[in-house]
């Protein structure tokens, strides 16, 4: 839990209690009206109260998590399926095609429904943002009003021209009209707004709108009109000045109370069984079962008992942020990726390089982002590397730049991989297999590494001619395109590369996708007539050679790591590995939770490394060690163990860029980053 008020987490726990309070009646025996406003009436606000911090929540992330939300509630849902399943078979089941519309519409029990509406309301709140809010929440209402002449005003309703049959054809589908379609898009969509007032207005209009609504539930009783009471005229006003009040105290947030609420929703009409079986066998029927009061009390207690035990019990994980690792700003790397590509000829599309896990910064994760973006191709430098993006769902040209075997042909046609062509004898063995796949052909036009070389028009034409080998590109590297005092080399290899180009489209062959740019290649030379351009380092913000153009690229990845204690010295003290510190003066060091084996450069402290603690620039001391490393906080404020420090990115105004950390070790941030071991827990925002 973090400081402040978490207002809206904990009032899940009150808004799970009137979820009890609903199927249990814990006033009927007592007072039948009293047991209606408690149940039929406040306790209405529940559901949209939960629908409402989802779509708050969601529209934080620019909708952007909405992928994740689904996949975890439908995880959750189909373990309540499964948890009931034993219940549904006792009351007699329901055949397969019942099944399978109680799953996509209301549930396989009566309080399962909230699954298939959020995910439903989600999808639909998701698509009708784009138009807007005003426009989206126009129309999320309309969807209301349509629902609630299916629900509290229904005997009204049905009596207009048409309405009957239009409801008929409804409940064929939706037993009620409280679902994903009509009910809660307003109230995701209304979380989403996250409209505020002051204080004192949202209490008003909470107060004056819960009493209209208390009227409108009596009146709508008296007259009988009801086919359910899920649904009131002046319930999203009521919600919206609640959810108003919540917002303007709420601070932090309280997960176990999120989770002990979602926990109290699933298993409370388990617990309900339970309550009157066992008060049938104990023959305590008459206080636990017949008084009201008994039943909700025994209900919510053994609710509450069996949310708590299961919270125990859940699977925990290390803290992400517990010892060192690596924050990446994916809105970052989706401006990098607008910015390179604004910078590309018509025609030409960005091909982002994923090599060694995305240059240390989560290849799988930043696909997906960059996918959003509309990148459809990627490139990687083996096929471990490529078949990873793919078991992450990544779409669309998956590149390796690497040697692949032939004996793991039939992996790449698997896994839809595109292969790169060492050299003409690595052509034909890849051919050889029998199996069609998909290559490009990397010409060596002057850095001697791996390419066909690009005079050699007679090898390249027998590569044309072998049918296993799909060729959907050309391409090449510029070695010293970082360089701009090597501009005659880079010239003399695009002149080589375009004239081989020219002569295989001479001789009648279809090259495909060029591609001869990388990072620096779009950086310092000038647009060129080719399909894609190859977007390395410079995609997370960060520069490891001469530029002529300077685009606006922001830092991906912050490197930090905790304080583990701070100790005092006095002068003439030595601290370290060889006692190779000695302090000068009256000195802090602070321990700090990461080393050598977590990918820095171990000279990296005798370079001048450092570090920064509550926005200060703090010295590394001694020598680094294997787990942990020395930092004089001497002049920093106040630090104590559980402090943040930064070691790359930003911490206040402060800046430590990952150049400067590879600069003082006498290497590139592309080494640098991508060494950062896998002790470094990748983490996203």
């Amino acid at each position: 839990m973090s400081g402040g008020r978490p207002v809206l987490d904990r009032f899940r726990l009150l808004a799970a209690a009137l979820v009890v309070c609903i199927h249990t009646g814990p006033l009927a025996s007592w007072s039948p009206a009293a047991d209606f406003w408690l149940c039929r009436v406040l306790a209405r606000i529940a559901v949209p109260f939960f629908f409402l911090c989802s779509g708050y929540f969601l529209a934080r992330s620019g909708w952007r998590d909405t992928g994740r939300f689904l996949k975890k509630t439908l995880l959750l849902y189909a373990a309540a399926v499964a948890l009931y399943l034993p219940l549904n078979l006792y009351g007699g089941g329901y055949g397969p095609l019942e099944w399978g519309r109680r799953l996509v519409t209301e549930g396989t029990l009566y309080h399962l429904w909230y699954f298939p509406a959020v995910i439903t309301g989600v999808l639909v709140s998701r698509g009708l943002a784009r138009l807007g809010t005003r426009r989206a929440l126009a129309l999320a209402g309309a969807l209301y009003l349509l629902g609630l002449g299916g629900d509290s005003y229904y005997g009204l309703v049905r009596r207009l021209p048409g309405a009957g049959a239009f409801y008929d054809g409804v409940f064929r589908v939706f037993s009620q009209s409280r679902n994903g379609l009509f009910f809660a898009p307003l109230f995701l969509l209304l979380g989403a707004a996250g409209l505020r007032w002051s204080r004192r207005t949202s209490a008003l209009g909470a107060g004056v709108s819960l009493a209209a609504m208390s009227a409108e539930g009596f009146f709508l009783r008296e007259l009988g009109w009801q086919r359910h009471d899920s649904m009131y005229l002046f319930l999203p006003l009521c919600m919206v000045f609640f959810f108003s009040l919540l917002l303007e105290q709420n601070q932090g947030e309280d997960r176990r109370a999120r989770r002990m609420s979602m926990l109290i929703y699933l298993v409370h009409p388990l617990c309900i069984v339970l309550v009157r079986g066992g008060a049938k066998a104990a023959g305590l029927t008459p206080w636990l079962v017949k008084d009201s009061r008994g039943h909700f009390l025994a209900v919510w207690a053994l609710s509450l008992a069996a949310a708590w035990v299961l919270d125990v019990l859940r699977p925990l994980r290390v803290p992400p942020r517990g010892r060192a690792w690596r924050e990446v700003d994916l809105g970052a790397l989706e401006h990098n990726a607008r910015t390179l590509r604004d910078m590309l000829p018509q025609g030409c599309e960005l091909m982002a390089v994923l090599k060694a896990d995305a240059y240390g910064h989560g290849a799988v994760r930043c696909a997906r982002r960059l996918r959003r973006e509309e990148v459809r191709a990627f490139a990687v430098a083996c096929l471990a590397e490529g078949i990873a993006l793919r078991k992450g769902g990544v779409g669309g040209t998956i590149l390796i730049l690497g040697y692949t075997p032939p004996e793991a042909v039939p992996l790449l046609r698997r896994w839809r991989l595109t292969q790169t062509v060492a050299d003409a004898a690595h052509g034909h063995a890849l051919a050889d297999m029998g199996i069609p796949i998909r290559v490009h052909l990397a010409l060596d036009t002057g850095m001697r590494r791996l390419g066909i070389p690009a005079e050699d028009l007679e090898v390249l034409e027998s590569l044309y001619r072998r049918r296993e080998l799909r060729i959907g590109g050309v391409f090449s590297h510029l070695c010293v395109s970082d360089d701009l005092s090597q501009e005659t080399y880079t010239k003399d290899q695009l002149d080589r590369f375009y004239r081989a180009v020219k002569r295989l489209r001479q001789a009648g062959h279809d090259v495909g996708k060029l591609h001869v740019q990388a990072s620096y290649g779009l950086l310092n030379l000038p647009p060129q007539p080719c399909g894609y351009v190859r977007a390395g380092i410079v995609l997370y913000g960060v520069s490891s050679g001469e530029a002529r153009r300077q685009p606006e690229l922001r830092p991906v990845l912050s490197l930090r790591a905790r304080v583990a204690c701070v100790r005092t010295l006095r002068p003439g003290d030595r601290a370290g590995y060889g006692l190779d510190f000695l302090a000068q003066r009256e000195t802090r060091l602070a321990v700090v939770t990461i080393g050598y084996a977590d990918g820095l450069p171990r000279e990296l402290a005798k370079r001048g490394g450092r570090v920064l603690l509550h926005g200060v620039s703090c010295p590394m001391a001694g020598r680094m060690c294997m787990d942990q490393l020395l930092v004089d906080v001497t002049e920093a404020p106040e630090v104590r163990a559980g402090d943040i420090a930064t070691l790359i990115g930003r911490d206040g105004r402060a800046f430590i860029p990952a150049e400067e950390t590879a600069e003082r070790c006498g290497t590139i941030a592309n080494e640098l980053l991508s060494r950062l071991g896998t002790r470094t827990v990748l983490t996203f925002g």
